[in-house]
């Protein structure tokens, strides 16, 4: 068994962790001042195919599979979280549902111009009465004529104050509950009847926005339905099972980041007479900040390379996500200590890493939906 990444994977990987780590790292401040990426960021990032990266090489991407997009996460968890949540909520669950299920005359729509992050994506299943519960979904798309006719409010939708192309998750037959529920692409800044709200204030993540996205009376075109009508249910559920995937390698990278800024710290910072790294609690930390690194690693790879092979990933999936997040947690929680009171500063990217990393352990399935998810694998295994 082979467990390096294919050299040109290597290189890549390589490439973008340089990007974030100079170019992106660079504008950190700036993003968590203003609470935005700059123009000129977002214009590299799409010269490094970064906004296309699961989108088909005919298409205008990068046309890579699970193992290599999760290679790329891994190096965009290094550098600034909001950044990194941004790229992946457009080139993972914002994309891979029309890559998978759209008509020729869809992708040749929006494909294009997505892999260039002219039209920036996001994927809209989230509602107020329906989190985890997502089969919970109140809004409706009643079908009149050759339109569908959306109403209903979704919220906490990554990308949408800036998106051009939204999938939609919404019920088009009540009587068959969550079988009753289709998948619509919406382009919100063009479409009457939709509305975005104010965007969203986070703990952190900055520069990663999210609003609500408010549909009343908004026609979309019959055209515009993503897949077989009332399968959108289903067909989410396996958008979100490969998006936890990449969370899982944005987790370890930043894992990767926190322990390279410990042991850098341990071996400069000195008390009474000597460096930090000398005192046998600092090493048990660092030792467990790699432990998790390398674990999670292994499990990111493995679960990748499953999706490749056309492996059914539901339950391994939901094991690399809650690893993966969980081992962040307390990476995070040790880098915080080994830093001290550094580490606690606003100017510390330890402290950054902190506060963002909370929020991977909720969204696209909480920690306790993924174990709920891997009990009941198991059991009807």
């Amino acid at each position: 068994m082979n467990f390096d990444l294919p050299g040109d994977l290597r290189d890549m990987q390589a490439i973008i962790r340089d990007f974030v780590l100079t170019r992106v790292e660079a504008r950190a401040h700036e993003i968590e001042e203003t609470n935005r990426i700059p123009p000129e960021l977002l214009r590299e990032a799409a010269e490094l195919g970064l906004f296309g990266l699961s989108i088909p090489e005919e298409y205008g991407g990068v046309g890579l599979g699970a193992l290599g997009r999760c290679a790329v996460y891994e190096a965009l968890g290094q550098g600034h979280m909001g950044f990194g949540g941004m790229i992946s909520a457009h080139a993972s669950i914002g994309t891979s549902g029309l890559v998978k299920l759209g008509t020729d005359e869809q992708k040749r729509r929006f494909l294009p111009r997505m892999a260039t992050g002219e039209c920036v994506a996001g994927f809209a299943i989230t509602e107020p009465s329906s989190g985890s519960d997502a089969a919970n979904i109140r809004t409706r798309a009643e079908k009149r004529g050759d339109e569908y006719v959306l109403n209903g409010t979704k919220h906490y939708i990554s990308n949408a104050p800036i998106a051009g192309l939204l999938t939609v998750i919404a019920v088009t037959d009540p009587s068959k509950g969550a079988r009753g529920m289709s998948a619509f692409l919406v382009e919100p800044q063009s479409t009457p009847g939709v509305s975005i709200g104010k965007i969203d204030e986070k703990m952190g993540q900055k520069g990663s926005l999210s609003a609500e996205v408010i549909f009343e009376d908004a026609a979309i075109p019959a055209s515009n339905l993503l897949g077989p009508p009332d399968l959108g249910y289903r067909e989410a559920l396996g958008i979100l099972t490969n998006g936890r995937v990449g969370i899982a390698a944005r987790s370890t990278g930043a894992m990767q980041r926190l322990l390279d800024l410990s042991v850098a710290h341990a071996q400069a910072r000195e008390q009474f007479g000597r460096p930090i790294a000398e005192f046998q609690a600092v090493q048990f930390m660092l030792a467990e900040m790699e432990i998790a690194v390398q674990t999670s690693r292994v499990l990111w790879q493995k679960v990748a390379w499953m999706v490749d092979e056309g492996q059914d990933v539901r339950r391994m999936a939901s094991v690399a996500k809650y690893h993966a997040t969980e081992a962040l947690s307390q990476v995070a929680d040790k880098a915080v200590q080994v830093a001290g009171g550094m580490g606690y500063m606003k100017d510390s990217p330890v402290e950054r890493f902190y506060r963002d990393q909370r929020l991977l352990r909720i969204y696209e399935g909480t920690s306790e939906i993924q174990k709920v998810i891997i009990a009941g694998d198991l059991l009807r295994a």
